[in-house]
């Protein structure tokens, strides 16, 4: 009955019926046998084990029994005892080759463990840990096997699989809090609260006085309270108290570094969410340098930068997370977003480059422009860093100008721009003019231009009297036919214009042309 219910599978029936088998006839070694097969069925090795050592006192020669224990004792790690076993079998039945097989299996299996010690003492668990591989192989029930390996894991910095070498141990020694305590540091380190709490629980259940085990217990439980309260006040949206709270988290945990990013992570998210632009950008910013890869510390500070305004960083950032994980659709969103803002930007901030009003006609921000043109000439200032501030404002200046006096113009080449990847059209302050499809700029087109274009008399003497908005493509035909003109013409002397750096639009320039008592100004600006 017994035999045909473990054949059908149904193993805790075939387990009772032998229980009561044994009861009925306890000098049965067959019975012993055959429970003893069942709990092999059912993964209890350390339990039969009892039946078969009873199988073999009742019939000492009996061989089967003395091998299937063998076999047990040997993936055990207990190769002394198993010897004896095969040895046993090896005089019952000289020709037995599973037997033979087994012995030879110790005789390697000792060397192995005899090599990976001297390794493991003299620190290269490397090595240790290969050799251990085939350790494990023969003795998969071993514990100190797996926990000599998990011992080199955690010398090398894989914790996870020390974690899984020290899983099993939990069941294959009796009262082993070790393993449990062990389990417990490795958890707490990993940043898994939850189940660092679980696994020292299970070692004061063994014994509720264990000083380390409870030491250790109040140290988890505590964290795992203050975490589980910041992350409950930020599903309220009480960032401030979610700060706080995050705070205390690294002053109750300032030795596992895992603590303190997540915790700067969460308080630089608290903080881009309750609009903290500047507090959040710091703090992000250093959660950022320790951990660089993280997505969720991109976004935050992208979203700090979007606050304040610095909508390029803010694509930067979205751009280094999307990098990293293209499916996010958070990210995804946020990227769109930023780009979208940063485009605007560059709009949307004319009036307030010249300092004028919304509503200014096209006679003050003419007014505007010519004084802050002046001011920001570059070659007004001799210092390199003011030099090249210059610059950018000069140009911003002559851009938001061009704009706010012909905004017809500066659309349609804004969406020529996004069509085409480019703007075939060029502009000269004062005047719009467009070049044709050759993109040639003919001398008489020039001279009209120049004589059109604002005098603008700057502070050392010297007079503007050409500024125009450009391709590289359209700048290179502007500087040779500029150049070509003003050497034939006697309203100005001989010289050479100059490209003053990039345009508020993307991949655009601005070329100058300046003269003083009768000669052109140069200088390089690129």
């Amino acid at each position: 009955m017994g035999k045909k219910l473990l054949a059908a599978g149904q193993l805790a029936e075939a387990l009772s019926h032998y229980h009561s088998a044994v009861e009925g006839d306890p000098k049965n070694y067959l019975t012993y046998y055959k429970r003893a097969a069942v709990l092999l069925a059912m993964g209890k090795s350390k339990t039969a084990l009892p039946d078969l050592s009873k199988a073999i006192e009742l019939k000492p020669d009996f061989l089967a029994a003395r091998l299937q224990r063998g076999n047990i004792l040997l993936k055990q790690g207990n190769t002394q005892e198993a010897k004896k076993d095969f040895e046993e079998v090896l005089r019952g039945n000289p020709h037995h080759e599973e037997a033979w097989l087994q012995l030879q299996h110790i005789q390697e299996l000792d060397q192995l463990i005899l090599e990976a010690r001297n390794a493991y003492n003299r620190k290269d668990c490397t090595a240790a840990i290969t050799i251990m591989e085939r350790v494990i192989e023969f003795s998969p029930w071993d514990p100190e096997a797996r926990e000599l390996r998990a011992e080199c894991y955690i010398s090398i910095g894989e914790l996870r699989k020390a974690i899984q070498d020290l899983l099993p141990t939990t069941k294959l020694r009796n009262d082993n809090r070790a393993a449990f305590l062990q389990l417990s540091r490795l958890y707490y380190i990993l940043g898994e609260h939850e189940d660092s709490l679980s696994q020292v629980r299970e070692c004061l259940k063994l014994d509720q006085d264990d000083k380390e085990c409870f030491s250790h217990y109040k140290q988890v439980k505590k964290l795992s309270k203050q975490l589980e309260s910041a992350e409950q006040y930020i599903a309220e949206e009480r960032y401030e108290d979610a700060v706080e709270k995050y705070h205390s988290v690294m002053k109750t945990e300032a030795s596992v570094q895992f603590y303190s990013i997540k915790a700067k992570e969460r308080i630089c998210h608290c903080l881009s969410k309750s609009k903290k632009a500047k507090e959040a950008i710091d703090v992000c910013s250093e959660a950022h340098q320790i951990d660089p890869n993280n997505i969720f510390v991109l976004r935050d500070r992208a979203e700090a930068f979007i606050l304040n305004e610095e909508y390029e960083k803010a694509v930067e950032d979205y751009q280094e997370a999307h990098s990293f994980n293209a499916e996010n659709h958070e990210i995804k969103e946020g990227l769109d977003r930023a780009q979208k803002l940063l485009k605007q930007s560059r709009k949307r901030d004319y009036y307030k480059i010249l300092g004028v009003h919304r509503n200014a006609n096209k006679q003050e921000i003419i007014k505007a422009y010519r004084k802050l043109a002046q001011q920001w000439h570059p070659d007004n200032f001799q210092s390199q860093d003011k030099k090249k501030e210059a610059e950018k404002k000069f140009i911003d200046i002559s851009s938001a100008k061009e704009v706010l006096t012909d905004p017809d113009s500066w659309e349609e080449m804004a969406a020529v721009k996004e069509e085409n990847g480019e703007l075939d059209k060029t502009v000269s302050i004062g005047e719009h003019s467009e070049v044709d499809s050759s993109y040639s700029l003919t001398r008489q087109k020039l001279e009209n231009l120049l004589n059109k274009s604002m005098r603008i008399r700057m502070t050392d003497g010297r007079t503007l009297v050409g500024l125009f908005l450009c391709t590289d493509r359209d700048c290179n035909v502007i500087l040779g036919s500029a150049q070509e003109f003003l050497k034939s013409t006697d309203s100005f002397s001989q010289g050479e214009p100059r490209v003053l750096g990039l345009a508020m639009i993307p991949g655009h320039h601005v070329v100058s042309i300046e003269v003083e008592s009768e000669s052109l100004v140069t200088s390089q600006y690129l």
